[in-house]
């Protein structure tokens, strides 16, 4: 597989993750203001702001913005193409990485992203979030998860549904995280609170409804809402799909999928890092990591799953040449891909070409 194709794949699948994820953010933090009373200005901006500050766009954010008001952080996260990270940036973003690998992709595949794409790029998004923000945030969510199921129903479990795998299960992981940091400033610095009131209740039960945690958590918590079950829930449950825990399993899998590599052994970077993170927390309890101070935790824990990406990345698609023959070698055999590639054009059967150079396994 070329290395082009395997970075599209997986670039598609994190920015639809992504998107989907920004949409759950904001859409319950609208609903959750709408049960809170007596909120100022003041106040509003203090449920505003950690969400720019949790996706780690806060620096651009205000060089675009004096302050985190509703309308500012709503066309920020949502509309705003400045913003790279914005459900309408990352969704134009999804679909440019499915364009250059269209013919890697299925026609449903490609159809739904399509669609997805022109409904937020035309006028009639904008006149949906103006009559009923919820229903904007529902197709994207629901196109969202019908693009996750056309990949799983309708592609090739080969390498590139491998690659796109390992996106989506990295953006979750790393998703789910900063939705639960989103409070931590209620939290004390190192333990758990004393006393949580009904505003506390609230806030957290938001944080589980944005990661679509809630029916969940209920079946086995009930209606007790604590900052603790709540972030033992989302880190540490090992069946839940959008818990770090579950992902990161998952990727470990993935990861290993791709190289051939048996559980317990690692060949690269990437899938010793995943692998170490895998058995710390399978092995972490959530009265140490209140100990430690939750929101430490968690940064610390978005820096592993960038250096997975790294990692992974420095692997499969970054390959640096050692020699000039292994130069003119991998430009040659691009150059045949070329030729089989204009050949296809010819018969009208694709519409994009390939690009980059090609994957070498680690042996």
């Amino acid at each position: 597989m070329l290395s082009r194709v395997a970075n599209s794949l997986y670039w598609m699948s994190r920015y639809i993750e992504r998107a989907e994820n920004l949409a759950r953010i904001v859409d319950v933090n609208l609903q959750l203001l709408l049960d809170i009373r007596h909120l100022d200005e003041q106040s509003l901006v203090s449920y505003w702001q950690p969400i720019v500050q949790a996706t780690g766009d806060e620096e651009a954010f205000f060089r675009l913005h004096p302050q985190a008001t509703s309308h500012a952080v709503t066309e920020f996260l949502v509309f705003q193409m400045e913003n790279p990270n914005s459900i309408v940036q990352s969704i134009c973003s999804a679909r440019e990485n499915a364009r250059m690998v269209r013919d890697q992709i299925t026609l449903e595949l490609w159809e739904e992203i399509n669609r997805l794409y022109w409904f937020v790029k035309t006028p009639t998004a904008r006149q949906v979030w103006k009559d009923s923000p919820g229903e904007f945030f529902q197709q994207v969510k629901a196109a969202s998860l019908l693009i996750v199921g056309l990949t799983d129903a309708t592609s090739i479990h080969n390498e590139g549904w491998w690659f796109a795998r390992v996106g989506k299960l990295i953006e979750r992981a790393d998703k789910t995280s900063r939705i639960l940091d989103l409070r931590y400033k209620s939290l004390p610095e190192k333990g758990t609170p004393k006393i949580i009131n009904q505003t506390d209740v609230l806030e957290w039960s938001a944080i589980l409804r944005s990661c679509s945690a809630w029916d969940a958590y209920k079946s086995i918590h009930g209606a007790e809402v604590s900052p603790r079950l709540v972030a033992e829930f989302l880190l540490l449950n090992e069946d839940f799909p959008r818990s770090v825990r579950f992902c990161i399993s998952e990727l470990n899998v993935a990861l290993r999928r791709i190289s051939g590599v048996a559980e317990g052994k690692f060949c690269n970077d990437a899938e010793k890092l995943s692998g170490r993170l895998v058995a710390e927390l399978q092995f972490s309890t959530i009265d140490e990591i209140f100990e430690t101070g939750l929101h430490d935790y968690l940064d610390l824990l978005q820096l592993k799953f960038n250096n997975i990406g790294a990692a992974m990345f420095n692997t499969y698609i970054f390959q640096p040449f050692s020699t000039l023959e292994e130069e003119i070698m991998v430009q040659q055999e691009e150059q045949q891909q070329q030729a089989k590639y204009e050949g296809r054009i010819m018969n009208g059967k694709t519409s994009s070409a390939p690009t980059g150079v090609f994957i070498i396994h680690p042996s």
